[in-house]
């Protein structure tokens, strides 16, 4: 009995496992952050960092989403942003987090964000050195995007 909670409570945890990502997941990944990059340049703000931790986070979320076909910041088991950075090792003293869904480039989810005031909070956080990005194709075959942004 215990072992079968046990491999249950591991399934829950691991949404990615039934996850679709797009072919060209890890160039679409890169273009995000460069389309981010450009923009807070044009801020005058630090580049942000790809950091394999908040990656993970924000991939594994974004496979929640999608597989759930449901975008927003809180997880299938509960979870919420910092839950997930703690899940995946990043211990930080700032973090932040913007979804979306269905934007299909990075230069559309960038500029989606850009024009959300909160959304575009984030993107611009000054003290933020790092960033992950995920993305996963949903049923209807639109993507749902993830950005996670911080500093530890």
């Amino acid at each position: 009995m215990l072992r079968h909670a046990a491999l249950c409570l591991a399934l829950a945890a691991t949404p990615a496992a039934a996850c679709t990502l797009p072919a060209n997941a890890k160039a679409l990944a890169a273009e995000t952050l460069a389309a981010i990059n450009a923009e807070r340049q044009a801020n005058r703000l630090s580049p942000l960092t790809a950091d394999p931790r908040l990656t993970r986070a924000a991939q594994d979320h974004a496979c929640d989403s999608a597989t759930r076909n449901r975008m927003g910041h809180d997880g299938s088991d509960g979870s919420d942003l910092g839950d997930r950075a703690a899940r995946a090792g990043y211990d930080y003293r700032e973090i932040a987090e913007n979804v979306a869904q269905g934007y299909p480039s990075p230069a559309t989810v960038t500029q989606g964000w850009m024009e959300s005031r909160g959304h575009r909070r984030n993107l611009l956080m000054r003290n933020a050195k790092d960033a992950g990005i995920g993305i996963a194709i949903g049923r209807g075959g639109d993507l749902h995007w993830v950005l996670n942004l911080g500093r530890n």
